[in-house]
């Protein structure tokens, strides 16, 4: 009797774990119980991609309602080159803060707004001022005016900015015309989903910057009697400036010169197929080359003087390139 009462007490235990297996499978394979759970689950780089697109897209809308200008360059001025947008006849002028979801200027000297205007014949949308990562924007957000600007039309882009020289054959107030440049320090904007919209997956950055519009400012730098060289700059995320060993590092990569800004935006331009010209105005030695500290005013007092010798290279440059 005991050997037919245990094997019963065993059935009824092997029938109650199969049932607790069937309502976990069971509860395994049903629909989340509610749409925030669902949304939960299939937050994923597409949908993130989605929403970029969307305001991005949003973007251009604001600033077409805002003028039909529609240019064929974008020239972003950096830290202290801004007098240059002062000279020019100004046909529309849009602040970044009344573009709802584009990133607005935090700097000293970047006054953030758009400039709509013609210099030597040419149709031009000046950024005075330009967003960083060191503000708290990632990649993406630093490049979304260049890429709102090019889906408006513009199909070149001149970047300036502010370096530290590296290269101890330079020196401050010269000018160098970039051929290259190393992007490892920095994130990339391409990453993530790609956005097919705007450029193929894998872009090509063998000759990043357009050999043509290189040669062009080096005639004008000739014609005109400004010092002005061919390097590789490279970008770090900043807002701290380099230690003189960090210096001595990049130097020992091939780097020139060293700055805050440009290289992402050269990259998502060369993803949409622009060509891109930059133009590095040297305002201080980098660290351990002179022995004194570096501060932003010097970088905008140096930038202030260099300024008349910028505009006539920015000039030249507009005058003389051709629009593709």
């Amino acid at each position: 009797m005991k050997k037919i009462i245990s094997a019963i007490m065993i059935l009824i235990m092997i029938a109650a774990l199969a049932g607790c297996s069937a309502n976990t499978a069971g509860n395994a394979a049903k629909e989340p119980a509610t749409a925030d759970e669902a949304s939960e689950l299939i937050k994923t780089d597409t949908f993130e991609a989605d929403d970029y697109m969307n305001r991005l897209k949003s973007c251009v809308k604001q600033i077409k309602e805002k003028t039909d200008f529609v240019p064929d360059i974008v020239l972003v001025l950096g830290s202290g080159l801004g007098e240059f947008a002062d000279k020019v006849n100004v046909v529309a002028e849009i602040p970044y803060s009344e573009i709802k979801g584009f990133p607005v200027s935090t700097v000293q000297g970047h006054d953030g707004k758009l400039i709509f205007c013609e210099i030597n014949g040419k149709k031009v949308v000046v950024m005075k001022g330009r967003v960083h990562m060191y503000e708290g924007y990632d990649a993406k957000d630093v490049v979304l005016p260049l890429r709102a600007l090019h889906l408006i039309g513009a199909n070149t882009v001149i970047l300036t900015h502010a370096v530290g020289a590296i290269n101890e054959d330079y020196s401050v107030g010269d000018f160098v015309i970039d051929k290259d440049h190393i992007s490892t320090f920095v994130p990339s904007p391409l990453t993530g989903k790609n956005l097919e919209e705007l450029g193929e997956r894998f872009v090509d950055m063998s000759d990043a910057y357009d050999k043509d519009l290189i040669s062009v400012v080096e005639d004008v730098a000739v014609e005109n009697n400004i010092p002005v060289h061919q390097g590789v700059f490279v970008q770090l995320m900043g807002p701290q400036y380099e230690t003189p060993t960090e210096i001595r590092m990049l130097r020992g990569l091939g780097a020139d010169t060293v700055g805050m800004s440009t290289v992402v935006e050269t990259i998502a331009a060369r993803h949409m197929g622009m060509r891109v010209c930059s133009i590095s105005s040297v305002t201080n030695m980098a660290a351990g080359i002179e022995q004194k500290k570096i501060t932003h005013e010097e970088v905008q007092e140096s930038s202030d003087k260099a300024a008349a010798d910028f505009a006539v290279l920015i000039s030249g440059l507009l005058s003389k390139m051709t629009v593709e």
